[in-house]
Parts: C-alpha cells; sequence; structure tokens
C-alpha cells in the first residue's frame, strides 16, 4: 500500500493525523530507527544474549532493522474461547496455520501458546522469531475474574527457541499485585536464559468504567505502561487510547495525577493521548507496541489508522491478531502488509 493509497482509505482523517502538532515535542523521545538495539538496549543492564535475540525481532520479516515490530499475535483460543476466536476461520485451529499466516505476512514474529508453538516448534523456530506468551486468563471458572495464571515455564520457553516471552498483568485487579511479582520473577529468569520480555499491560477493574470506559485512558493506561518498563519489560503492548482522566472519574479517593497531565503533555488528540503512553515508557526507551482491536467491519481501514497514531506518536509498531487471522489467510496476509506499509511510508514520520 503505497502513502496515496493510505491517505486515501483514511481520508480527511489522514489530514488530521499527520498534521498534528503533539504536546510533549519528539525531541524528549527516543524515536524508533535502525540502530534501535544499539543505542537503546545495548546501554542497559540486558546481557549479551538479550540484545542477541532483540536484534533477532528487529531484524526479520519486512521491517527488518528499521526500528519498527509487527507481530501477529494469536493466544485468543485461551481467553476468548478457541470456538469464538477460530469458528470465523476454523484453519486456525491448527496452530501451524498461525505460523504460516505470520511468515506470509512479513511479520517480525509470531505470539501465541505454549502449546501452539510447541507444536511446531522443530519446523518453525529457525524460520521465524517466536514470541511465546506465558499467562492467560483462561475464563472457563464461573464467575469470571480478572486474573492471568502461568500455562509453562521460562525454560520450555528457552528450549523451544524461543527469542522472546510475552505475559499479560491486569493491572488494577483484585489480583494484581500477585501477578506483578509473579511475572517479575518469571521475566528475570527469562532475561538470565537470555530471553527478551514483552508485556501486555492490560487494565482490569469494574470501577473504571463510569461514563466512559477508562480501560483505555490514556492516563490510567499511561501508569500501566510505566509500572510495566519497571519490572523490566523490554517492549510493552498496549491497547490505543481512546479517552483520558481516568484518575479523576474513578474518585478523588483513588490514585494520583497532577493537572498538568491534561493541560500540558496531553489534549484529546489521538497522537497526543498515545505520546503519553510513549511518555510512560522512559521516553520511548522501552518500545510500545498497540494492540490491533477486534475484527470488525472495517478492519483494514482501523488497522491502518491505529498504525499511523502510533507511529506519528513514537512508538514501535503494532501487534494485530484478530483482524488478521478471522480472514482467509491471503486477506489477512493483505492486512498484515498494510500495517507494515504504514512504518515503511517516509511520508508517514514521528511528529
Amino acid at each position: 500500500m503505497t502513502s496515496k493509497e493510505i491517505q486515501s482509505l483514511l481520508g480527511a482523517e489522514y489530514d488530521q493525523l499527520v498534521s498534528v502538532k503533539p504536546k510533549v515535542p519528539k525531541s524528549s523521545l527516543h524515536i524508533p530507527s535502525s540502530d534501535v538495539v544499539d543505542r537503546i538496549y545495548g546501554p542497559s543492564n540486558r546481557s549479551i544474549p538479550v540484545i542477541r535475540n532483540l536484534q533477532q525481532l528487529y531484524g526479520a520479516g519486512r521491517l527488518a532493522n528499521t526500528g519498527y515490530l509487527s507481530i501477529l499475535p494469536v493466544d485468543q483460543g485461551i481467553e476468548h474461547s478457541a470456538g469464538a476466536s477460530f469458528a470465523p476461520n476454523p484453519i486456525y485451529f491448527d496452530g501451524e496455520n498461525i505460523v504460516k499466516l505470520a511468515i506470509e505476512g512479513g511479520c517480525n514474529a509470531v505470539a501465541s501458546t505454549y502449546g501452539v508453538l510447541a507444536s511446531v516448534a522443530r519446523k518453525y523456530a529457525h524460520k521465524i522469531p517466536f514470541i511465546v506468551k506465558f499467562n492467560h486468563n483462561e475464563l472457563m471458572t464461573c464467575p469470571n475474574k480478572f486474573d492471568q495464571i502461568p500455562f509453562g515455564t521460562i525454560r520450555s520457553a528457552y528450549e523451544m527457541g524461543a527469542v522472546a516471552v510475552g505475559a499479560t498483568i491486569y493491572f488494577g485487579s483484585a489480583e494484581s499485585g500477585r501477578q506483578i511479582v509473579e511475572v517479575a520473577r518469571m521475566f528475570e529468569e527469562a532475561h538470565q536464559l537470555g530471553m527478551a520480555t514483552i508485556l501486555w499491560c492490560y487494565i482490569r477493574n469494574p470501577e473504571f468504567k463510569k461514563d466512559k470506559d477508562y480501560h483505555v485512558s490514556a492516563d490510567l493506561t499511561g501508569q500501566a505502561n510505566h509500572l510495566g518498563v519497571t519490572i523490566q519489560a523490554d517492549i510493552i503492548k498496549q491497547k490505543l487510547p481512546e479517552n483520558n482522566g481516568g484518575y479523576m472519574a474513578v474518585g478523588k479517593s483513588y490514585g494520583k495525577t497532577d493537572k498538568r497531565v491534561y493541560s500540558e503533555l496531553t489534549s484529546d488528540h489521538p497522537v497526543d493521548l498515545c505520546r503519553y503512553q510513549v511518555l510512560n515508557c522512559y521516553s520511548g526507551r522501552m518500545g510500545l507496541i498497540n494492540s490491533g482491536g477486534a475484527s470488525g467491519e472495517n478492519d483494514m481501514k482501523e488497522a491502518v489508522k491505529t498504525a499511523v497514531i502510533n507511529k506519528i506518536a513514537g512508538g514501535s509498531g503494532l501487534i494485530s491478531g484478530r483482524k488478521a487471522f478471522q480472514k482467509p489467510m491471503n486477506e489477512g496476509v493483505k492486512l498484515l502488509n498494510a500495517i507494515q506499509d504504514v512504518y515503511l511510508a517516509k511520508e508517514i514520520a514521528v511528529a
């Protein structure tokens, strides 16, 4: 997809996005570039094997050595149920097709469960970087609860050749304290074994739903990101923010914020909201990848728009699953390529 085709697809929204003048200038950020591993991770405490695996991750697929990531995540069979996830396209009940989609789609990596990746590891672990997602909310418990539990061990991820492990923490949930400790320990073990770490920094608490759903507010998701990089996540996965002011909406007794977050660091522009997420990832030192969201009627437009917002804000890429795998494989490949084309387009740059 060319820059003109991206502009045509987004219409008037394109001009609104590319013409933004963000509250936080890009000079305050660490911007993705071809030398991101040397420049950002090299000076850190990451070991040589971790640096090598990060380079493998950033050096694969159509976005190889650009500083940007396009990752296919398919772990929804556990949390969203296999039926709900794969009924639209039953070929993905077979995990090999998940890996094939990531390869054909030119992704930097495929992220999936222990079971999926282990079932085809000897055939594919050397062909595309593996990211093993090691914890999940199984959602078979009734009533449902907001919890994440490990489904395997870090060593087993290492032994199947994974370059990285991924985990989710439900910040704000009653179980979040245990999850933070659990994931921090498992991330430390992953780093000791030479694997990179990616954290799904999600928020779950019924109190965050008021007049709007503040699970996707810039201030609350930004703080979740900040907690995530504190436990040494190398890359943060976060939903694209849709609003702001979650701290104030929840109530005066909840948390702490500052009025300058809303007047000097953000506005209601989607790029400003996403940039606040980047700012909370140590000013972009740790890459922010936004999720693609659920599949719907305008998947191509929504995926491309999310990528444009992420890139202009200073993010490091997109991790999009359902929009791709709930379609015939050729259409999924086309969508993944369109996302990547945003990051390859020189006309779309960090504002």
